[in-house]
């Protein structure tokens, strides 16, 4: 595999950090700030919200810029957003660095992507994504353990100061290491929204966005939902959040492996079902710690070995706007993850965190019928400069 795949994976891994975080900080967030939970777990919507919404349009606005030069100016604003969370003196503050970080994340995540699946032969392609996301969920392992206890030690403040750090890092990573990297050709946002007037590209997006949204229904409450399920202090939180971030890992790998030799339908359709029913379950494995780690463990690996096969297939699906399709799913991926963090909150607010998985496998559900119309669909046809069309 080409060197530069791993590079770009690190750069992924603190994108992926500063992301998570929070979810893992949210209880001694909220506390410093004086907060609700529900209120901290905003940081992770608007994060995630205009992660999604910037992703496409940043892609455009800067398609004629060279990719090395671009990654380095995306990341000099990424540090900087991080920073600001350091500092920020309230809450409105810190809520703004989430925007500049979330904006400069959504470019450097797509960015990577995208030229990770243009430097390698075709029959690797996918396991190139898969590496990428392999970076961002190492985040869990490394990154969000490790900022846990920096933020249980130091102060909330301290992870973001952490990730700015890792940063720097990664820039002379970046400008040491990366050849310059011509853009491709770049077709105009409506153009790319246009895609989406396919069902077969529509329906895959939608399975994609309302995957994430059960997934984050719980994770973006997982140290409350362990404290109330397990009674787990911070240290074991920690454990736990690590055993997570190596399952995520490993997930990563996974799903392109299971891609490039299932097939992607093939793939997709299982790691939906299967990950459905152990998000389900986990409430019902508290009596028993050793069943609990299992079903977390397998919840885990299959919430990031769904990117590579679904990435993989709008690839196969319209091949001729591959990097449309990424980057629109890298924004549904995000939309995701914010209605999830979203109702996550109101149930929590209303009811009690042991209700989040069953209201997640809901959305998980509704996700496979989208994959399932998706699949089913003819093969999409492409018309020039046109939306694409049905066999």
């Amino acid at each position: 595999m080409n060197f530069r795949i791993y590079l770009l994976a690190i750069v992924s891994f603190v994108v992926g950090m500063a992301e998570l975080i929070v979810g893992g900080i949210l209880d001694i967030v909220a506390g410093g700030l004086e907060i609700s939970l529900s209120k901290a777990g905003e940081l992770i919507t608007i994060y995630s919200l205009v992660f999604a919404i910037a992703s496409p349009v940043l892609l455009t606005l800067t398609a004629k810029v060279e990719r090395k030069k671009l990654l380095l100016v995306t990341l000099v604003l990424f540090f900087f957003g991080n920073l600001v969370a350091f500092f920020a003196p309230n809450y409105w503050v810190i809520f703004l660095s989430r925007i500049i970080s979330a904006a400069s994340g959504s470019l450097l995540v797509v960015l990577c992507v995208t030229i990770a699946s243009s430097i390698v032969k075709e029959e690797f392609r996918a396991r190139a994504i898969g590496i990428i996301f392999m970076g961002i969920s190492g985040s869990l392992v490394l990154g969000v353990p490790i900022g846990l206890v920096i933020g249980n030690q130091f102060g909330w403040r301290s992870p973001f100061l952490f990730i700015a750090a890792l940063t720097l890092v990664s820039m002379a990573g970046v400008y040491f290491m990366l050849n310059k990297i011509q853009p491709k050709p770049m077709v105009s946002l409506g153009e790319q929204l246009r895609t989406l007037k396919n069902s077969k590209i529509l329906f895959a997006q939608l399975a994609s966005a309302l995957f994430l949204t059960g997934h984050l229904t719980l994770y973006a409450y997982l140290t409350p939902f362990l404290q109330s399920a397990l009674n787990l202090n911070s240290t074991w939180i920690s454990i736990f959040y690590f055993i997570f971030g190596v399952s995520a890992v490993i997930g990563g790998g996974l799903g392109g492996f299971m891609a490039d030799k299932w097939g992607s339908k093939r793939s997709i359709l299982t790691i939906i079902i299967v990950f459905g029913v152990a998000l389900i379950s986990l409430p019902k494995a508290a009596f028993s710690i050793t069943l609990f780690v299992i079903l977390m463990m397998i919840w885990s690996m299959l919430s990031w070995a769904i990117s590579p096969a679904q990435q993989n297939y709008l690839i196969e699906t319209s091949p001729e706007t591959a990097d449309i399709q990424q980057s629109l799913n890298n924004s549904a991926l995000h939309l995701g993850i914010a209605l999830g963090s979203v109702i996550g909150g109101v149930v929590i607010n209303h009811y009690s965190v042991m209700h989040n998985a069953a209201v997640g496998g809901i959305f998980v559900f509704l996700s496979l019928l989208c994959a399932i119309y998706s699949i089913t669909r003819g093969q999409v046809k492409s018309t020039s400069r046109e939306a694409q069309e049905i066999i």
